[in-house]
């Protein structure tokens, strides 16, 4: 493999320093910690992925789905690593780093780190969003709940809207699809 990148550094000889400056770039660049899984509806139908990207003081959030139910869904990080169906119960509760878990993005008290904005699914079934959130982190940093610690973490869709303020998960009914983030 070094042969072969010195033969073409040397093809390139001409436009030498600019090669060497994009061979050091591409070298020194560091992946971003991410974590991601398969999302699995508890119909059989509801499918796709989600990837979580550990930013500087959150995490960027990306799901593409499909097979879901056209219209709005609450969209939650839950506490556990696991994706049992039908229910998907077996994710626990909400990712949160005090206790009440008061739940609510439009909550004056908030303290429900695994609060999302609501997904949008199209009449065709699928949705893609990406999305970014100050309350959670990938590894428990400057206080917010880590979604990568021992017993992990979920993202979990729900059948209807979340309206931002209902106890204790905004009214968003049922859990429709799940994805365990490794």
């Amino acid at each position: 493999m070094r042969s072969a990148l010195l033969k073409t550094v040397s093809l390139f000889a001409l436009s030498g320093a600019l090669v060497t400056i994009a061979l050091t770039q591409a070298s020194s660049a560091q992946a971003a910690d991410t974590a991601s899984g398969a999302l699995l509806g508890n119909d059989g139908k509801a499918h796709g992925t989600v990837t979580v990207t550990d930013a500087p003081k959150g995490v960027i959030l990306r799901v593409v789905a499909e097979g879901l139910a056209p219209g709005w869904h609450g969209m939650h990080f839950h506490e556990k690593g696991s994706c049992v169906p039908p229910k998907f119960t077996s994710a626990g509760g909400h990712v949160h780093a005090v206790t009440p878990v008061v739940h609510g993005l439009l909550t004056p008290n908030a303290t429900d780190a695994g609060d999302l904005p609501n997904l949008y699914v199209a009449k065709d079934g699928t949705a893609t969003v990406e999305l970014y959130s100050t309350l959670v982190s990938l590894h428990g940093v400057e206080g917010r709940p880590a979604l990568k610690d021992a017993d992990g973490s979920a993202l979990i869709i729900h059948t209807s809207l979340d309206d931002y303020t209902t106890q204790p998960i905004g009214g968003a009914g049922a859990r429709v699809a799940c994805a365990v983030l490794n």
